[in-house]
C-alpha cells in the first residue's frame, strides 16, 4: 500500500506519525527517563547508603551540561537507527531487573548497564552527527555507581601490579621483596592497601578524557585511539604515588597525613592535565612568512629590483 492510499484510507495514523515525528528532543529523552525510573532509584539509593561514592553524580552533570550546550543544535528528526536502540534498550533493561521467563533477574549493576546505554543512545538519536557516540557512552557507564565493585573485582590486581613495579623501582635504593601486595623495604612491612590500587584515579582518568573529547570535537576514531595512552598515564601516576610514599615509609619517615594527601592530589592533577592535553586537538602551525631571499630579482611598480640582505 502506497502513502498516499494510506492517507486516504487511515488518515488519523498518518496524523500520528506526524505528531510523533515533530515531539521535541526533551519529550522523547523524558519518556524514556520515566520508563527507566527504578534504575535511578536504585542508583540514588546506592550513592546514599554509602555503599559507594558519589562520583557517578559528575558524569550525570557532563551529560546534561553536554546536551543543554547543544540544545539549539538537536536534531528535529531524531536519527531512527539510534531511537531504535534506545527504545530496544530501555525494554531490555525493564526486563533484566524483573527477569525473563527462561532465566532469572541479573543483578541491578547489570540491569543499569543497559539502562544508562540506552539513555546515551537516546541522546545521541538528537544530538548532532558531529558528537561523537564513544565518549558519551563512556559518560553514561561512568555515572553507574561502579567503583566498588571495580574495587572488589580489580582492586587487589592493581594492587599487586603497582606493589611489583615499584619494588623494581625500588630496589637500587632499598632492599625490597613483595609478597601479594604488600613490600618488605629494608625491614619494614608496606602493605599497598585499598586506597593505593588506584581505581579512583581510573574513574576519573576516564571522566577527564570523555569529557575533554566531548568538548574538543574529538571523532570517535581518535578518541578511541587515545584511549590505552589514558590507562598507561593513570597506571604510571598511580605507580609513581606509590613508590613515593613506599620510599618515605621504607626510610621511616612516613609522611604526615596532610602531606599524602597533598602528594595525592598532585599526581592526580597531573595525570588529568596529561590525559586533557592528550585529547585536546593539536593546532595547526602557522605558516611561516615569505622571506626575500638574497640576490633575488623582485617586481614593484613594474620595475625589476635586486633583494640583496
Amino acid at each position: 500500500m502506497s502513502l498516499a492510499m494510506l492517507a486516504h484510507r487511515h488518515p488519523r495514523i498518518v496524523d500520528w506519525g506526524i505528531h510523533i515525528d515533530r515531539t521535541p528532543a526533551a519529550g522523547w529523552i523524558g519518556l524514556q527517563f520515566i520508563a527507566l525510573m527504578p534504575t535511578w532509584v536504585w542508583m540514588a539509593q546506592r550513592m546514599r547508603d554509602g555503599s559507594d561514592d558519589p562520583l557517578g553524580l559528575l558524569a550525570l552533570v557532563a551529560l546534561a551540561a553536554l546536551a543543554w550546550s547543544r540544545r539549539r543544535e538537536l536534531r528535529a528528526s531524531p536519527r531512527l537507527g539510534w531511537l531504535a536502540l534506545a527504545g530496544a534498550g530501555t525494554v531490555l533493561a525493564t526486563l533484566l531487573r524483573t527477569g525473563l521467563g527462561f532465566m532469572p533477574a541479573l543483578p541491578p549493576l547489570a540491569a543499569g548497564l543497559v539502562a544508562v546505554l540506552a539513555l546515551a543512545c537516546g541522546l545521541l538519536a538528537f544530538l548532532p552527527r558531529k558528537v561523537a557516540a564513544l565518549p558519551v557512552a563512556g559518560l553514561a557507564v561512568l555515572a553507574l555507581p561502579l567503583l566498588s565493585s571495580l574495587q572488589f573485582y580489580a582492586g587487589y590486581p592493581l594492587r599487586v601490579l603497582t606493589a611489583e613495579v615499584s619494588r623494581w623501582l625500588l630496589s637500587p635504593g632499598f632492599e625490597v621483596a613483595r609478597e601479594g601486595a604488600s613490600l618488605a623495604v629494608d625491614g619494614r612491612l608496606v602493605i599497598v592497601d585499598a586506597p593505593c590500587s588506584g581505581v579512583q584515579m581510573v574513574w576519573l582518568g576516564y571522566f577527564t578524557a570523555c569529557a575533554v573529547a566531548l568538548w574538543a570535537s574529538r571523532s570517535g576514531r581518535d578518541f578511541m585511539a587515545r584511549l590505552p595512552m589514558v590507562g598507561l598515564l593513570v597506571l604510571a601516576g598511580n605507580i609513581v604515588r606509590n613508590s613515593v610514599l613506599i620510599a618515605f615509609e621504607g626510610a621511616g619517615h612516613p609522611l604526615a597525613p596532610w602531606a599524602h594527601n597533598t602528594l595525592g592530589l598532585v599526581v592526580l592533577a597531573v595525570v588529568c592535565g596529561s590525559i586533557a592535553r592528550l585529547m585536546v586537538p593539536a593546532r595547526p602551525e602557522p605558516e611561516a612568512a615569505e622571506l626575500p631571499i638574497p640576490g633575488l630579482i623582485t617586481t614593484h611598480g613594474g620595475r625589476h629590483v635586486d633583494t640583496v640582505l
